[in-house]
């Protein structure tokens, strides 16, 4: 199993949403650029996109149900760039990726929530992960 592939297993565990699915897709810049443009307008790379298979308000009764809840794509060098900004490892912040991406597909929008998105990946990032090893929750 890839460490990806489990890591999306801890954060489905911990969404109580163990028989849902979402894929996964790992890019590069160029990849990201264009989906960015397409779908956002914005003719750059982004760390990760999130395209949910519903509407907010159905995603959290279709995650119970173990349906589908859609893709999301993280841009790799973007990521390991972020990282060595960040002050950690590529793993670690794949890892948040993986958590924001999966955060928007159940719903969450961190633009419109007051920072309800942020503090509940810092959550779910602290118990399907645990503090990271360079101290990064």
């Amino acid at each position: 199993m890839s460490r990806i592939e489990a890591w999306s297993r801890s954060l489905l565990f911990e969404a109580r949403a163990k028989r849902a699915r979402f894929s996964v897709l790992l890019c590069g810049d160029r990849r990201m650029s264009g989906l960015n443009a397409r779908w956002r307008g914005r003719g750059s790379p982004t760390d990760v996109l999130s395209f949910p298979a519903f509407e907010a308000t159905s995603v959290r009764a279709a995650a119970r149900r173990g349906e589908f809840l859609g893709d999301i794509v993280i841009d790799v060098p973007y990521a390991a760039r972020q990282a060595r900004r960040r002050g950690h490892r590529l793993q670690r912040e794949l890892q948040i990726l993986l958590a924001h991406g999966f955060l928007h597909l159940l719903g969450y929008d961190h633009e419109k929530d007051g920072g309800t998105m942020f503090r509940r990946q810092r959550r779910i990032l602290l118990s399907a992960f645990g503090e990271g090893p360079d101290g990064v929750p």
